[in-house]
C-alpha cells in the first residue's frame, strides 16, 4: 500500500473533493471572499456637468428653510374644528415634545384664512404676499417624518436619516449633476446673519461625499464671501504667480498620494477660488438690479430688507448656474413655543414678501419652470396649547406628524393642494409624503433616479434614501 506524506496529502486534498466541498459550504453561508478585482482606474470627483438618469424637468433648486417648524394650522391648513373648540379640551391624544408646558386645551388659529387666486387656496391673512402668486405654487398639506426634535427633524429632511455625518440633499444633487457652471460653486448656502440655524453648519454638509461637493457660504452682507480678493501687495501677476507655483506643489504631492480625495478637492477650491474673484463678484452685485426689484424683495424695509437680499441673490445665482441654493432663517425662528400670537407674525414679516418676490421674479424671467422653489420647515406644531399663561403667552408645541411645505416652478403642478391632515392638524392621514418620498420625487425632477443615484464606500453602496423605499409623488407633478 502507499503510503502519503502529510505534504502529499494537504498538497493533493487541496485540489480534490474536500476543498470542493469546503468552498461550497463556504458558498452556502456566504464566507468566501469575493475574487480580488483590480481597480483599474483611481476614482476623480469634480463638478463637471453630468449626464441625469432621464430627461430632467429641473435644473437649478432654491430651498427656502424655515427653520423651526411653521405652524401650518395657522398659514396654510385651515383648521375649523380648532376654532370650534378653542380652549375646550383636546378629544384625543397628543404626543408632546415639552411635556413640562403641555396643556391639553385646544388652541383655534387667531388668524383669519380665504380663498386666493383661481386656485381658490385658502391661506392665513399673515401670508398677504404669497396670496399675489398662489396660482403658481403647489401646497403639500401631509408631509411627515414622525421625528419629534429639531435637530433630527433637520437631518431628516436634509441628509434622509436622523443622526450626523451624512450628505445633505444640495451635496447628493451636485455629485449627481455637477454644476452649469465652472466659476462659481455648485452649492450656496445663504445662512441668517444673526444666528446659524440648529445643527449649524451640517446644513451644508458633504458628509462622507468628496469635499468638493459641500456647499459654500455667501453672507447677505458685504463682504459676501470672506477673503476671496487677495491683499493689495499680492493683487495681479504676483497672485497668478503664487498659484501657479501652489498648484505644482499640490499636483506633485497629489501625484505621490493618488486618490486623496480631500486633497483634489483642496486643489479644486483654489481654482474655483481664483476663478470666483470675477465671477463671483458678477453674480452677487445686486447694485445691477433695478429699484423696482429690489423694492419687490423688500429691501427697502428693514423687516425684509435681510431676508430679501438673500433671496434676491439667490435667483441671480441660478441665473449664473448654481445648482443648488439654500437660504436659512434664524436659529428657532418659526419654533413658536410662546407668545405665538406676536412671534409668528414676526417671523412671517420677515420671510412673505420676499419669498413670494422670489417666485414671482422666476417666472417674469422665464426661468420658474426651470427653477425649484421649496418653502417649509423640519416639523409643524400642535394643535393644543402650550404654555398656558394667557392670552399673549401661549404657543404651540412640536409635530412632525403632518405639516405642511409649499413648492413652485421646476416640473410641480400650480395651484394645487395636495394630501391632508385630520381635522385638528394633528396627524397627516391623505396621501402622506415622508422624507423619502420628498428626496425621490426632488431627484426625480433634476433626472435623478434615487436608487440609482448611489456612492461606492468600501464594498458599500450608499444613496440618499438609505435602503428606504421613497416613491415619487407623479400627482405632485406637471
Amino acid at each position: 500500500m502507499h503510503t502519503l506524506s502529510r505534504r502529499q496529502l494537504l498538497r493533493d486534498g487541496t485540489f480534490g473533493l474536500g476543498s470542493v466541498a469546503l468552498a461550497y459550504l463556504l458558498n452556502q453561508e456566504r464566507l468566501l471572499a469575493e475574487p480580488a478585482k483590480p481597480e483599474l482606474e483611481k476614482q476623480h470627483f469634480d463638478l463637471k456637468p453630468k449626464a441625469p438618469h432621464h430627461a430632467p424637468r429641473a435644473k437649478a433648486m432654491i430651498s427656502l428653510f424655515m427653520q423651526g417648524g411653521p405652524s401650518h394650522m395657522d398659514l396654510l391648513d385651515p383648521k375649523p374644528k380648532l376654532t370650534e373648540l378653542d380652549g375646550k379640551p383636546f378629544p384625543g391624544t397628543i404626543k408632546y415634545d415639552n411635556a413640562a408646558q403641555a396643556s391639553s386645551k385646544v388652541l383655534g388659529s387667531p388668524w383669519k384664512f380665504a380663498k386666493y387666486g383661481k386656485s381658490g387656496i385658502e391661506v392665513s391673512e399673515l401670508l398677504p404676499h404669497l396670496t399675489r402668486v398662489i396660482d403658481d405654487v403647489c401646497v403639500v398639506r401631509s408631509m411627515h417624518t414622525g421625528v419629534n426634535n429639531h435637530v433630527q427633524g433637520i437631518h431628516a429632511l436634509n441628509t434622509g436619516r436622523i443622526v450626523s455625518g451624512h450628505p445633505v440633499l444640495g451635496s447628493w444633487m451636485c455629485y449627481g449633476l455637477g454644476s452649469e457652471s465652472q466659476e462659481l460653486p455648485a452649492f450656496v448656502a445663504l445662512p441668517d446673519p444673526v444666528s446659524l440655524p440648529v445643527s449649524g453648519v451640517e446644513h451644508w454638509s458633504n458628509g462622507w461625499l468628496p469635499s468638493v461637493y459641500q456647499g459654500t457660504v455667501v453672507r447677505s452682507r458685504e463682504p459676501r464671501i470672506p477673503n476671496l480678493d487677495a491683499p493689495p501687495h499680492l493683487k495681479g501677476a504676483p497672485q497668478v504667480e503664487l498659484l501657479k507655483y501652489l498648484d505644482e506643489l499640490n499636483r506633485a504631492h497629489l501625484a505621490s498620494h493618488p486618490g486623496e480625495l480631500d486633497l483634489e478637492a483642496r486643489i479644486a477650491s483654489y481654482e474655483l477660488a481664483a476663478k470666483m474673484q470675477t465671477a463671483a463678484k458678477e453674480a452677487l452685485d445686486i447694485s445691477r438690479e433695478s429699484n423696482r426689484t429690489k423694492a419687490m424683495y423688500g429691501l427697502d424695509d428693514p423687516a425684509t430688507a435681510d431676508y430679501g437680499t438673500r433671496c434676491l441673490i439667490a435667483r441671480r445665482l441660478v441665473e449664473h448656474g448654481v445648482r443648488f441654493v439654500q437660504v436659512f432663517t434664524s436659529n428657532q425662528q418659526w419654533d413658536n413655543h410662546g407668545s405665538i400670537r406676536s412671534s409668528l407674525p414676526a417671523a412671517c414679516k420677515k420671510t412673505d414678501k420676499p419669498s413670494a418676490a422670489l417666485v414671482a421674479d422666476l417666472k417674469a424671467r422665464g426661468l420658474l419652470d426651470s427653477t425649484l422653489v421649496a418653502w417649509g420647515g423640519e416639523m409643524g406644531r400642535l394643535p393644543v396649547i402650550q404654555n398656558d399663561a394667557g392670552s399673549a403667552k401661549v404657543g404651540r408645541d412640536h409635530n412632525t406628524y403632518g405639516f405642511t411645505w409649499w413648492f413652485a416652478g421646476g416640473g410641480f403642478k400650480a395651484g394645487i393642494t395636495y394630501g391632508a391632515t385630520d381635522e385638528f392638524g394633528h396627524h397627516a392621514v391623505e396621501k402622506v409624503v415622508t422624507q423619502h418620498d420628498f428626496h425621490a420625487t426632488l431627484l426625480h425632477l433634476f433626472g435623478l433616479d434615487a436608487k440609482k443615484l448611489v456612492y461606492k464606500r468600501g464594498a458599500s453602496e450608499l444613496s440618499l434614501l438609505d435602503g428606504q423605499n421613497g416613491k415619487v409623488v407623479t400627482d405632485l407633478l406637471r
